[in-house]
């Protein structure tokens, strides 16, 4: 089992940023690629960027892309993700999420663990 714990949610004006850590516990993230998915009330969650297992590649959903940064330190067990120049539409609950997938083609269905997610409310 592993559990995820996101944190660093909160709010901000737009153009701000944040960054958001998620931490593991149980077992080592090293083998695990890793996501952030992101739901909005009344929208279905969506995914917003993803790692893999070493880090040496990267997926971004176009609407974040050139403005936010995932990266992970093994080490450290943990993921982040770097948001800058935040927009009011970046709204959402943010939640990591862990998986032993392919992060080319992934989709929420093939990540296996998720942690509670954490607020990110940007104002106009």
């Amino acid at each position: 089992q592993v559990q995820l714990v996101e944190s660093g949610g909160g709010l901000v004006q737009a153009g701000g940023s944040l960054r958001l850590s998620c931490a593991a516990s149980g077992r080592t993230l090293s083998t695990y690629a890793m996501g952030w998915f992101r739901q909005a009330p009344g929208k279905e969650r969506e995914f917003v960027a993803a790692t893999s297992w070493s880090g040496g590649s990267t997926r971004y959903a176009d609407s974040v892309k050139g403005r936010f940064t995932i990266s992970r330190d093994n080490a450290k067990n943990t993921v982040y993700l770097q948001m800058n120049s935040l927009k009011p539409e970046d709204t959402a609950v943010y939640y990591c999420s862990a998986g032993r997938t392919t992060i080319s083609i992934a989709t929420s269905a093939d990540f296996s663990y998720w942690g509670q997610g954490t607020q990110v409310t940007v104002s106009s």
